[in-house]
C-alpha cells in the first residue's frame, strides 16, 4: 500500500438539507466541526459523503434532500489523491433528475462516477452493522465491494435486474400454471451466473477480513474472542464459480415450489448474511452496547483498510460524533489504530469542544449553527 492518501481541498454546497449555501477550503489534516444537534454537522458529513455513493448515507430519497422550498441540490468538490480531481452532483426537484460531472464531464453512465470521493462514514447509526438485521451487513457488504471492485459492481446490478424479474414471475405464475413457472425458470440462470460472482467475492474478502477483526476488536479492548464469518446455506463443490453456478442453479430449482408459493425467491446471496460472533455466540443477542458499537466502529477500519488497499489512496474520514457511548480508553485505542494505518484526512463533528478527543485537538476548529460555518481563528490546535 501506499502513503497517498485522499485529500478534500474545498466543497461547495447549495440547498443541500438545511445548509443554504457554503464554499469552504479545508486544511490538509481536516478540521473539526462543532455545532449543537439540529444545526447542520451530520448534513455536511453526508453531503461530503453523496459524492461517494451518489445517494443520501441516511437513505433518504434525493426530493427529501432539496433545502425546503429549494429548486434542487448542488454539491461540488475539489481533491487530490483520488482518480478524479473534481466531482460534483445535483438533483432538480421539478424533473426529478440526477447529474453527475467528473473533472467537467459527465460519465456514461451514473453508476461510472460511484467511489468518485472515497470516504469512509463513521457513525453512531452503525451499531445498526451489528444489532440490526441482515440486510443492513448485506448493504455493508455490497456498498463496500461494489465501490472497490467494478466487476462486483457490475454483477450486483445485474444480479438485482434478475432477481427482481423472478420475483415479478413468481407473483404471476400461479394463474399462468406451468407456462408461468416456466418464466420463473427462465431467470434462474443469469442470477446463477451473477450471483456466483457476489457469493465468492463476499466469501473470499470475508475470510480474508476474519483475520483482522478480531485483531482490531482485541485492539479496541474487546477480551472475549469476536468471530467474523460469511454465513449462506450454499454448499457448492468448490471455490470456482462454475462450482457456485451450478450450486445456485440446483438451490433455486430445489426452492422453485416453495417460491411459487411464497412469491420469492429464497435461495440466493440476497438471502446471506456476516455473522458477527462474541466468544462464540451471536454478537446481535448477547454483545452489550459498548460491544456492539466496538464491533461496529472495527467494521468501519476494515473498509477503510479495503479501499486503501484496492484504491491505493487512504479514503477521507468523515467522524459523526464517532466516540458517543464509548469509554474514553476504548475511544483512545481507536484514534491509535487509526494513527498507525496512517490516518486520512479528517472531518470530525461533535456536539461540544471538549468533546473532540486530544488526539484529534490539532486539527481546525469550526462552528455551525442554523447550517452557517464560523471558523474558530482563535483555535490554531496542538503543536
Amino acid at each position: 500500500m501506499t502513503g497517498a492518501r485522499v485529500v478534500l481541498r474545498s466543497l461547495a454546497l447549495r440547498d443541500f438539507r438545511n445548509l443554504a449555501r457554503l464554499d469552504v477550503a479545508l486544511p490538509e489534516d481536516g478540521v473539526a466541526i462543532v455545532g449543537e444537534n439540529g444545526q447542520g454537522k451530520t448534513n455536511l458529513l453526508e453531503a461530503v459523503y453523496y459524492l461517494h455513493l451518489l445517494r443520501s448515507a441516511r437513505g433518504a430519497r434525493d426530493v427529501d434532500v432539496v433545502r425546503f422550498g429549494a429548486p434542487g441540490f448542488h454539491v461540488a468538490a475539489r481533491a487530490d489523491g483520488g482518480i478524479q480531481h473534481e466531482v460534483s452532483a445535483g438533483f432538480e426537484r421539478a424533473g426529478r433528475r440526477k447529474r453527475v460531472k467528473l473533472d467537467g464531464a459527465e460519465p456514461a453512465r451514473l453508476s461510472d462516477a460511484l467511489g468518485a470521493l472515497p470516504c469512509v462514514l463513521f457513525s453512531p447509526a452503525d451499531v445498526e452493522l451489528v444489532a440490526g438485521a441482515p440486510s443492513a451487513r448485506r448493504r455493508y457488504l455490497d456498498i463496500l465491494l461494489a465501490l472497490s471492485s467494478r466487476p462486483y459492481l457490475a454483477a450486483l446490478q445485474r444480479y438485482r435486474h434478475a432477481l427482481a424479474q423472478r420475483n415479478a414471475a413468481l407473483r404471476h405464475a400461479v394463474r399462468e400454471g406451468a407456462r408461468g413457472e416456466q418464466r420463473v425458470a427462465v431467470w434462474e440462470a443469469p442470477l446463477a451466473e451473477h450471483g456466483a460472482v457476489l457469493w465468492r467475492e463476499r466469501v473470499r474478502w470475508t475470510d480474508a477480513a476474519a483475520p483482522r477483526f478480531a485483531e482490531i476488536c482485541a485492539a479496541i479492548g474487546e477480551a472475549a474472542p469476536v468471530g467474523l464469518r460469511y454465513a449462506t446455506s450454499l454448499e457448492p463443490a468448490g471455490a470456482e464459480l462454475q462450482d457456485v453456478r451450478g450450486a445456485l442453479m440446483c438451490a433455486l430449482e430445489e426452492k422453485r415450489p416453495l417460491d411459487l408459493r411464497r412469491g420469492l425467491t429464497h435461495a440466493g446471496p440476497h438471502r446471506d448474511d456476516l455473522a458477527l460472533t462474541l466468544d462464540g455466540r451471536e454478537l446481535r443477542a448477547f454483545g452489550s452496547a459498548g460491544q456492539q458499537r466496538s464491533a461496529a466502529i472495527a467494521l468501519r477500519l476494515l473498509e477503510a483498510e479495503t479501499l486503501h488497499e484496492r484504491l491505493g489512496a487512504r479514503p477521507l474520514l468523515l467522524l459523526d460524533d464517532p466516540f458517543a457511548e464509548l469509554d474514553t480508553r476504548r475511544s483512545a485505542r481507536i484514534l491509535e489504530l487509526l494513527a498507525a494505518g496512517g490516518m486520512g484526512q479528517t472531518l470530525l463533528t461533535v456536539p461540544r469542544a471538549s468533546d473532540i478527543p486530544p488526539a484529534l485537538t490539532r486539527l481546525a476548529r469550526w462552528h455551525i449553527r442554523d447550517g452557517v460555518i464560523a471558523r474558530d481563528d482563535a483555535h490554531r490546535g496542538a503543536a
